[in-house]
């Protein structure tokens, strides 16, 4: 019984170990997270807009106001649900060009996200 319990934590040890090297490992080529860029939903606004981001960026917006939006490009390349208050939405950019997008139940609530 003594000895188990003098094995119980170096096998916890152990194990622990052997989780944080697995979990500091680096990820296999491609598939890397994508970079991120947030954009926030304020004041009936999107900021920052426009921006400029590579190719293979991922764009998150988030609502900061107190009522719900949308955010859907003009091409319906990408659309959201409607958002909440603190909930986002996210989309990656796999080609160069230059993207306007919308608020459809604000209309007057324009951005651009443009792609080199």
């Amino acid at each position: 019984m003594r000895r188990a319990r003098l094995l119980f934590p170096a096998l916890l040890g152990l194990l622990a170990a052997m989780l944080g090297l697995v979990a500091a490992a680096p990820l296999p080529p491609g598939t890397s997270t994508p970079p991120k860029v947030a954009v926030s939903i304020e004041n009936y606004a999107f900021q920052p807009d426009p921006i400029t981001i590579t190719a293979g960026t991922t764009v998150v917006w988030t609502n900061r106001d107190e009522v719900t939006h949308t955010v859907v490009s003009a091409g319906k390349l990408f659309a959201s649900p409607e958002l909440e208050t603190n909930h986002s939405y996210e989309f990656t950019f796999h080609k160069a060009g230059t993207f306007p997008y919308s608020c459809t139940l604000h209309p007057e609530m324009k951005g651009k996200v443009i792609v080199k």
